[in-house]
């Protein structure tokens, strides 16, 4: 008999990086579920199998001297970490407490002050703004102020030490902030872009602020594509300056003065993203230049050479010819978060939790696992999960850690972006990854590490669903256009990656957020972000032919956005972005069952069928339905898992379901009296 992950000891293996945390498995915890509408009562087991994923999870980097400041991403608390080039070690770290990532970070020209912004999933009414002073760094990074926009994505500061800050909140066009270190005051200075959905590019000089901004979530319904704004510091009036040619690009992507030149680069969606070099003093002057990546960020320079960040690597871009070179890296570098350049050396800094330093003449690396370093290992949100009798999968920023039922062990592989939801098939994992990553799977008999499967359209960035296809041997899976509006169904072949992208098969203004299958028939539950036509609109695919078969909309008391999606029979079962409940007779095309269930699921929710009964959950609770009366019983309350993007169940071989409580990754034995 082997142990389960239950009995013994744990061991976090770091995928190319160090060994050493251990922590004792949870006891194995017995429950009655709670019954409701006359629902029997069963036991319930529920194992707690540990931290879903552990890593020191990244968003920022900006290197001030010989240490590089790195910003955590979706880690509780917030914090800065000092990572020392010349000993290779994490040397100081402040906490910052608010919001669960740090995707902005900006020193002045002194290098004494680092400015650090906070994303927040909610308006916490706290500072989202903090100062570190690096000269006294064991003294705690203070709260300095406080931008409506609630999420702070860029930051500059000018040479006068005047700080100006870039976001936006959900609903709202982005402003442009300003920090006054003198009166301590936080101003907004105006909305240049109306039409804008999120500001992520900001740059100061003596006399003008840049603003870049566009669609980079929330596109279509009339949002605006790539602007950029020159704000005078004197005047304080907007003039547009986006050059013509990155119009069509969804949004800039970020603003760097070097000299008397303005770089601007951008996020590509249908197109590649472009690199530009403007003229200060004529802006008006400037070269546009292609690339062939689908972003370019983290800008740095050194002389007449642009460094730039793709999600394929690093690129040079000589500003004399024109021309764009590679920059060899023997290695992945993953999702980029950080690049800078000092004394004839790049230092890259890794969404896989590592820094890079790369000599420009001579090629040769160093690369630094920054857990290894000293950096804290702690649990993160997590995303996606997938199981079978051996493994279970627990998606992160950057990493899928992969769960042995067998001996407790946990490994973290490294998968660029994030695996939104994911299947396994005959011990193969499949993931549909963020952003615009495609399709990627994982072999554990025969692969180092995951690998992409197929690519599809760069614009549909957003997998949300992925479902199995028996009948047709296909992968389904739902996916959002980020920047375009609408969405699509993406249909792959497991082991071939033959593939085919359906776009927009409910309509343009709605996603595909959740996909279920019965008989070879798709089943997409359509969602609507947009103020404009439908929501809620259920459309039965036939996803070898690619057209629909027929469509209901559902009733008017449910239309907020299809959440999730099962399939039990001929039954097709539905929970909407709302907690409304409802049930599809497949055979006569028509709802025949309503509930309103947001006591229990207030928000987003996931759905699994298995052993014939449908589960699901929410971010409070596991939940299920009966077969013959679709009453709902609570199976875990107050599970209240921790996710980053949207809840998750699945299930195993055998039934046992596993999902989310708080942050640790626990297995569900549920046997109901049906």
């Amino acid at each position: 008999m082997h142990s389960s992950p239950s009995m013994g000891r744990r061991r976090l293996l770091m995928a190319g990086g160090a060994v050493g945390l251990a922590a004792a498995a949870a006891p194995l915890l017995t429950a009655t579920a709670q019954a409701t509408a006359g629902a029997p009562s069963c036991t319930t087991r529920v194992t707690d199998l540990g931290p879903g994923i552990e890593q020191f999870a990244l968003m920022s980097a900006l290197q001030v001297g010989d240490t590089v400041y790195i910003g955590s991403r979706n880690l509780e608390p917030t914090r800065v970490i000092a990572f020392h080039l010349p000993t290779r070690r994490v040397v100081s770290q402040t906490v910052l407490g608010t919001g669960h990532s740090i995707q902005a970070l900006a020193a002045d020209a002194t290098g004494r002050y680092l400015y650090a912004g906070i994303l927040t999933k909610g308006d916490e009414g706290r500072p989202n703004l903090f100062r570190w002073d690096l000269t006294t760094p064991e003294k705690p990074a203070v709260g300095i102020g406080r931008t409506e926009d609630r999420d702070i994505r860029e930051l500059a500061v000018a040479p006068d030490g005047t700080v100006y800050a870039v976001g936006g909140v959900p609903g709202k066009a982005p402003a442009l902030w300003m920090y006054d270190p003198v009166t301590g005051k936080v101003t907004k200075l105006g909305i240049p872009d109306p039409k804008a959905t999120l500001a992520r590019a900001v740059a100061a000089t003596d006399t003008t602020v840049f603003f870049g901004a566009g669609s980079t979530l929330a596109g279509g319904d009339g949002a605006s594509k790539a602007s950029l704004y020159a704000y005078d510091r004197a005047a304080g009036t907007f003039t547009n300056v986006t050059p013509p040619e990155m119009e069509a690009d969804p949004s800039l992507r970020e603003l760097l003065v070097v000299g008397d030149r303005l770089v601007v680069s951008t996020a590509g969606s249908v197109e590649p993203a472009k690199l530009a070099v403007m003229d200060l003093a004529d802006l008006s002057s400037y070269t546009v230049t292609p690339t062939t990546g689908k972003v370019v960020k983290n800008l740095t320079a050194h002389g007449d050479t642009i460094y730039f960040a793709t999600e394929a690597g690093l690129g040079a871009y000589a500003t004399a010819t024109g021309a764009i070179t590679p920059v060899p890296f023997d290695g992945d570098l993953g999702e980029i978060w950080g690049l800078d350049h000092a004394d004839g050396t790049l230092t890259v800094v890794s969404g896989y939790g590592f820094v890079g330093e790369i000599d420009t003449a001579t090629g040769r690396s160093v690369v630094t696992d920054l857990g290894a370093a000293g950096a804290p290992v702690v649990p993160q949100t997590t995303m996606g999960i997938a199981a079978d009798h051996r493994y279970v999968y627990v998606g992160g920023n950057n990493g899928i850690a992969r769960h042995d039922l067998r001996t407790g062990t946990v490994v973290n592989l490294r998968a660029p972006g994030e695996a939104k939801d994911a299947e396994v098939l005959d011990g193969v994992l499949y993931t549909g990854q963020y952003s615009s990553q495609g399709m990627w799977t994982y072999d554990p008999t025969t692969d180092e590490q995951p690998r992409q499967l197929a690519a599809f359209p760069s614009e549909q960035n957003r997998p949300l669903d992925v479902c199995y296809d028996a009948v047709n041997r296909l992968l389904l899976v739902g996916a959002q256009s980020d920047t375009e509006g609408g969405g699509s169904l993406w249909t792959c072949a497991p082991g071939t990656g033959r593939k085919a992208a359906y776009i927009d098969p409910v309509d343009a203004n709605q996603l595909v957020r959740a996909v279920a299958t019965r008989d070879g028939v798709a089943y997409l539950g359509g969602d609507n972000p947009t103020t404009q036509g439908p929501r809620g609109t259920i459309v039965a695919f036939d996803p070898v032919a690619g057209r629909e078969l027929w469509r209901i909309d559902l009733p008017a008391t449910l239309t907020t956005g299809t959440a999730a999606l099962a399939v039990r029979g001929r039954h097709l079962y539905g929970l909407t972005r709302k907690g409304g409940f409802f049930v599809v007779d497949l055979t006569v095309r028509r709802v025949i069952h309503t509930a309103d269930h947001r006591a229990l699921c207030p928000g987003f929710a996931a759905m699994v069928t298995t052993r014939g009964v449908v589960y699901a959950v929410s971010d409070t609770t596991l939940f299920r339905f009966d077969p013959k009366t679709f009453a709902v019983t609570t199976v875990v309350p107050e599970i209240n898992g921790a996710w980053y993007s949207g809840p998750h169940v699945n299930a195993d071989n055998r039934g046992r379901l596993y999902t989310m409580r708080g942050r640790n990754l626990v297995r569900i034995e549920d046997r109901p009296v049906i």
